[in-house]
């Protein structure tokens, strides 16, 4: 498969900038982190190829009709269980899953399949990274401790991705994106067809952060202020990325914070309508 369509770094590299300078992040962090990632790919069984690991992702995504991703905003459980209710376990595995880091938490407690993690680990457990079928994984300077950690767990996972916020490099990418919310659009913006729709749950972008953002919340709390600035980011990359895009896709059950004519809030029972198994 090429690469190209996993490679964003050209035409992100200007937000990239914006980025370093509004965060004053540590672009040397980040190409160290992705150098970490990319010795423990190195690492993997000889058999493991990135391009078979791809070509099988995108079989996956294409292989279902409609694709729920999930953030970890406040309305992300009322959601999910307000729909495990309604329709039951047999109802899901029709549905194409893809979670943002701890987001799959909520999902595997429900025993919900995860056919995507999007993580740069520090809202999951290795319980989640080893129950999800495939997981996209995410270097940058501020977690290098947790990719160290996962190891064994990266080496031993046959279908797991690595994606960077600098130049990529080996079988790390970078196809853009900054939160693990908004980089799963832009990792499968060139993998989906048209015909698919595309659900946003959890992806609440307020100033209320969900009690699945991080393992040791046990509720929902009030945004700090970097953690605001990212929300505020990562909706305008996805703003900019849903003009692009001919899929409907729509933001489920979350109170409308966006004017911008292309974002389409949906309630609740619009969404089963919606849903055609």
């Amino acid at each position: 498969m090429n690469r190209e369509k996993f490679d964003g770094y050209e035409d992100f590299k200007p937000i990239y900038e914006r980025i370093l300078r509004d965060f004053q992040f540590n672009r040397e962090m980040d190409r160290k982190a992705r150098d970490i990632l990319l010795n423990i790919f190195t690492q993997k069984n000889a058999e493991w190829k990135i391009e078979k690991i791809l070509v099988n992702f995108r079989t996956e995504i294409q292989h279902h009709s409609n694709i729920l991703i999930y953030g970890c905003g406040p309305s992300l459980e009322e959601t999910v269980k307000r729909l495990f209710d309604n329709k039951k376990k047999a109802y899901f595995p029709n549905l194409m899953h893809l979670a943002a880091d701890g987001a799959s938490v909520l999902l595997k407690e429900m025993n919900i399949p995860i056919h995507g993690l999007f993580t740069d680990l520090d809202g999951i457990t290795k319980t989640e990274f080893e129950y999800a079928k495939f997981v996209i994984l995410h270097g940058h300077g501020d977690n290098i401790d947790k990719v160290k950690q996962f190891e064994k767990e990266i080496i031993k996972k046959e279908n797991v991705i690595g994606t960077t916020q600098v130049k990529p490099k080996g079988p790390i990418f970078n196809p853009g994106g900054f939160t693990d919310g908004d980089r799963i659009l832009y990792f499968i913006q060139n993998l989906i067809l048209s015909n698919q729709k595309i659900f946003f749950i959890g992806m609440d972008f307020n100033k209320i952060v969900g009690k699945y953002s991080k393992p040791e919340f046990n509720r929902n709390r009030k945004a700090s202020e970097m953690k605001r600035k990212k929300l505020i980011y990562a909706k305008k990359l996805i703003e900019e990325l849903v003009n692009q895009l001919d899929n409907e896709i729509y933001f489920v059950n979350s109170v409308p914070i966006s004017d911008y004519k292309e974002l389409k809030y949906i309630s609740f029972k619009e969404f089963e309508n919606k849903v055609v198994l």
